[in-house]
């Protein structure tokens, strides 16, 4: 049986890149909201700079297909330079 995927954690960026990270932002939840697997999905600023992150995926092959998008997405380019600290359970 396959096992949920779920990532959590932070995802920081210098002060003068927090509105261009805002900006993508809607674009890139609403993108993997609709990728086919993904169960849940939020990003929150919970400090200047510093983004919530919390996912949910079914299985490890939507969540790569997940990773995957992302990384050829505008997102990955506005953000892909910025500090993540992330877990990742049920592998």
């Amino acid at each position: 049986m396959a096992r949920v995927i779920r990532l959590t954690g932070t995802m920081s960026c210098a002060p003068d890149e927090a509105a261009g990270v805002r900006d993508a932002l809607p674009d890139h939840v609403r993108l993997t909201r609709q990728e086919p697997g993904c169960l849940s999905f939020d990003i929150s600023e919970t400090a200047p700079g510093v983004f919530s992150v919390s996912e949910r995926f079914a299985d490890r092959a939507a969540f790569d297909a997940h990773q995957a998008r992302t990384r050829a997405s505008e997102w990955w380019q506005v953000t892909g330079h910025m500090a993540r600290d992330f877990a990742l359970d049920g592998e």
